[in-house]
């Protein structure tokens, strides 16, 4: 099971917006059975079926294990990822342009922003699951309070040529077997988070 997957294709991402399959994908962070799961949710086992084939036919939901009870074969299924992220390439004809309105900041370009990344490592991972290779990837996360709107102003133009800086040292337009990377660097209020659920 991966920790994270994104779901590229509009069928998968239909099948898991529904509530019920959404539930069910939960449930399975661990292998059940659709009886299992039919006491937990409290619908019946066909219908739990139903939905897991249509979770199965999209990738969503694996078989890990088949148990012969009686003249039954309970089949025990398993969540693909413990957790879903959506690309844009889902919605590929509205999905969004971070050059259509370029500004640095507007809320919106930054959701744009963050569409094309998702997008992007989501193809990526796709591409390098089929190659079996990994990602070449690197992130921060951090926090940082500022004191005041002018401060934030401050830290916002030292971060642009901290990094123009940096590009700049380490960019070669030359270099024959070089390749691309997208450098990503974003500043927006936190959101407090949700508590756990069940905490």
């Amino acid at each position: 099971m991966f920790p994270v997957a994104v779901i590229e294709d509009a069928a998968a991402a239909e099948v898991s917006l529904d509530p019920v399959r959404a539930r069910l994908l939960a449930e399975l962070a661990e292998p059940a059975s659709a009886t299992m799961l039919a006491a937990r949710v409290g619908l019946p086992r066909q219908k739990v079926n139903y939905h897991l084939r249509a979770l199965e036919s999209h990738g969503l939901v694996e078989l890990v294990e088949e148990r012969r009870k009686g003249n039954v074969t309970e089949r025990m299924m398993r969540a693909t990822a413990a957790s879903y992220v959506i690309s844009p390439t889902a919605l590929a004809a509205v999905q969004p342009d971070p050059a259509r309105s370029p500004d640095r900041l507007s809320a919106r370009w930054l959701l744009a922003v963050a569409g094309r990344l998702v997008r992007d490592v989501g193809l990526l991972i796709t591409g390098a699951a089929r190659a079996k290779q990994r990602v070449a990837t690197f992130a921060l996360d951090g926090e940082v309070r500022f004191a005041s709107a002018a401060d934030r102003a401050a830290f916002a133009e030292e971060l642009t040529a901290a990094v123009t800086t940096l590009v700049g040292k380490y960019h070669d337009e030359t270099a024959e077997k070089g390749r691309n990377h997208r450098v990503v660097v974003a500043v927006h209020p936190s959101v407090p988070e949700e508590p756990a659920h069940g905490a």
